[in-house]
């Protein structure tokens, strides 16, 4: 068996920067890099549903605005396998399985579920749905055998969950299923980018978010309104670069060439926050040079966004063609587990030959 990715996101809204460093752009180096040799991306509305189940049609509506963000940042569905989770019905008779292996208490101790259910407020008032997240992404992962799962680190303790629910199928059952590995982002920026106004996590509902999506316009405006050092008042004062947001963004996004071209008096990033540092440099100009970055990668994604938009039928074409894939993988994947259970009752002919003896 060759090296199988799974990864994907929710379709709760449009992409924005913080998917986009964190897991979009790397999914295309992998995805070109020829090191796998299957790549399946999930657009994973029954999970966004766990959460969102009285708007569906949130949902409903921003399946194609992935699906376009997906395309416009270079996934190509001719070497991805791009899918809908909820069309894989597969994938719901897998985690009922799994639900057998893993204990409430076990799920209650699990750090990223704690940290979402405290996040969204629930409370007492869990939907079960969202409290058995881990066993449904461990289906998700299993079902398409992948070996390796690229996410941030807030969600290593999903993966790990994922790990002893296989560990224990497979010392119970026979070694059915693949233990999957996480891959975790390489530039450190990358881990967690923060929203505009500083605060430590994008959403659409703080308004602190760039979309990949956004006009130049946009992106100008929130950049020119995003959280610096409240303490560098003056052009002339110190200013700290740790904890400013700008110079998180320029951590995750500038490369070396883009001093040549925007600021060719600095020879690169590291000279340009010792002048922030030792004071002498205004907000605005690392502002300027942050916004020139942005929309150097920006403008691409938005022109490509542009073609796929002519052609929604097409998309929605491609997202067939790939669930219908995505499918035919997770059935073989099902049709092993249920031989492994030993619930294939109708497909085992000795069963049936040895019962028949039995009763003559």
């Amino acid at each position: 068996m060759g090296k199988i990715i799974l990864t994907g996101d929710r379709p709760t809204g449009r992409l924005h920067l913080g998917h986009y460093v964190g897991s979009l752009k790397r999914r295309v180096e992998l995805q070109n890099s020829g090191e796998f040799d299957r790549i399946y991306i999930m657009i994973a509305d029954a999970q966004a549903l766990t959460d969102n189940a009285d708007n569906p049609e949130k949902v409903r509506r921003n399946i194609i605005e992935v699906a376009l963000d997906y395309l416009s940042c270079g996934i190509d569905p001719t070497r991805s396998t791009i899918f809908i989770q909820s069309q894989i019905p597969e994938l719901c008779e897998l985690s009922f399985y799994y639900m057998n292996l893993v204990t409430v208490s076990r799920l209650q101790r699990n750090p990223t579920v704690k940290t979402e259910i405290k996040m969204r407020n629930f409370e007492a008032n869990i939907p079960v749905g969202f409290f058995t997240y881990p066993i449904s992404q461990a289906a998700d992962i299993t079902a398409f055998r992948a070996t390796t799962v690229p996410v941030g680190e807030d969600q290593e303790p999903m993966i790990e969950q994922t790990r002893e629910i296989v560990r224990r199928f497979n010392s119970i059952y026979g070694p059915a299923l693949v233990e999957p590995e996480i891959l975790l982002p390489e530039n450190a920026a990358c881990l967690r980018l923060p929203g505009t106004d500083g605060k430590a996590k994008m959403s659409k509902s703080l308004g602190n978010c760039i979309y990949l999506s956004d006009s130049a316009e946009e992106v100008a405006k929130r950049v020119k309104t995003m959280f610096t050092d409240p303490g560098h008042l003056r052009v002339e004062d110190p200013g700290k670069v740790e904890g400013n947001t700008v110079f998180t963004y320029l951590d995750a996004f500038c490369r070396p060439e883009h001093f040549a071209a925007y600021l060719p008096e600095y020879a690169g990033l590291d000279e340009l926050k010792a002048h922030y540092r030792r004071g002498g440099l205004g907000d605005v100009k690392v502002k300027r040079l942050l916004n020139a970055v942005l929309e150097e990668t920006l403008e691409p994604i938005r022109a490509r966004r542009k073609e796929y938009e002519q052609d929604i039928p097409e998309v929605y074409r491609m997202l067939k063609r790939g669930s219908e894939a995505a499918r035919e993988a997770a059935a073989a994947t099902l049709a092993d587990v249920r031989r492994a259970m030993r619930i294939d009752y109708f497909d085992d002919e000795a069963l049936i030959a040895q019962q028949a003896q039995e009763y003559r």
